[in-house]
């Protein structure tokens, strides 16, 4: 995940989460449905302004595990 991706997630979570307090929803169920509808409209924005859609942006050539694993190699090696 490149930062352009994580930025949209966490800005959908905040949202999310300040929508959820603001309107006090409660209950499982329109929590998913709010949620659906504030990742839906960060979507909409992103297509909008001409983003990449997160799907479509590139993915490393190796995980996130395997490069923490190669950097704690190279740091034992010093």
């Amino acid at each position: 995940m490149g930062a352009t991706e994580l930025a949209a997630n966490l800005f959908r979570i905040t949202q999310t989460d300040d929508k959820l307090r603001r309107e006090n929803i409660k209950g499982k169920e329109q929590a998913n449905e709010t949620h659906y509808a504030v990742g839906k409209k960060v979507r909409q924005t992103i297509a909008e302004l001409g983003g990449t859609m997160p799907e479509n942006l590139p993915t490393p050539k190796i995980s996130a595990k395997k490069l923490k694993q190669e950097r704690k190699k190279a740091v034992a090696k010093k």
